[in-house]
């Protein structure tokens, strides 16, 4: 049977014999056959061995410590420094700062006071509502002009002068020439302008007691005669259908009626029928 190496203190224990005398460590005494004994044929670690491997551990160990004291000394690491660089002024920075980071903590006292939100600026009451006013003044313009622009596109562009009977025409009359045609009806029965135009003259004319006279947007003119009021005066801009005076019996005339006229861009009479009809207006 093979025996274990004895322990280190069983191998001490044995290095001397009861007379003082030293004996050979490593190995507890076997027989001469027991295989153990025999050093050639059984190795195992010897006292002196295991105390050597120590040794070299602790040697190495030593070495880094040396090592790190040198890297110590030579400003590596966190070694202290050997001088004293203590500023109170550094120690009360520190002291604040830290104290500003304990936010609702509970720690150090009462918590910051909260940050101060920017507040808006306050509305010009006064400014706005002139805006509001601007606004709705240029809709009610823009309203307005297309209303505007609407009636003007339905609104007729030649109109009858005025209602009545047709009781004579164009040509020879009595021996001359009756330059206009004639209607017939109650005095103050209202004269309208047949197209847009201007008011050129309004006022006492020989023969007619009092005209009127319009020229249009082509230059052509239309004159209204024996009329018994006049509703429109000299530079008034008017449009067709606008009153511009009333029937009457003025001048040389054999009763209540309008005599109208129209003259050409180059001034001349001509006949009013045709130039009515060509417009789509007739006085009967």
């Amino acid at each position: 049977m093979i025996r274990l190496p004895e322990t280190e203190g069983q191998a001490l224990a044995r290095h001397r014999s009861p007379g003082g005398e030293e004996h050979s460590p490593g190995y507890a005494e076997a027989s001469p056959d027991d295989p153990s004994s025999n050093p050639a044929k059984t190795r195992g670690s010897s006292p002196a061995s295991v105390w050597r491997g120590r040794v070299v551990v602790a040697a190495v160990a030593a070495g880094a410590f040396a090592a790190a004291g040198q890297s110590m000394a030579a400003g590596e690491g966190h070694a202290a420094p050997d001088h004293d660089d203590f500023n109170p002024s550094d120690a009360s920075a520190s002291f604040n700062t830290a104290m500003a980071e304990q936010t609702y903590t509970g720690v150090g006292g009462s918590a910051p006071a909260p940050a101060m939100l920017p507040v808006a600026k306050a509305t010009d009451v006064s400014s706005e509502m002139e805006k509001l006013e601007k606004s709705e003044r240029i809709a009610q313009e823009r309203d307005a002009a297309r209303i505007a622009a609407e009636e003007a596109a339905r609104a007729p562009k030649y109109v009858i002068p005025a209602a009545g009977t047709f009781t004579s025409g164009f040509g020879g009359r009595w021996g001359t020439t009756h330059y206009g045609i004639d209607i017939a009806n109650a005095k103050g029965t209202a004269i309208y302008s047949v197209a847009d135009g201007v008011v050129i003259e309004a006022g006492p004319a020989s023969g007619f007691g009092l005209w009127v006279r319009v020229q249009h947007e082509d230059g052509t003119i239309t004159v209204y005669g024996h009329v018994n009021t006049i509703t429109a005066k000299q530079g008034t801009k008017v449009k067709a259908g606008d009153q511009i005076a009333t029937m009457g019996n003025r001048g040389f005339s054999t009763g209540p009626h309008l005599h109208f006229e129209v003259w050409n861009t180059s001034g001349k009479k001509i006949n009013p029928l045709p130039w009515m009809q060509a417009r789509g207006i007739s006085p009967a």
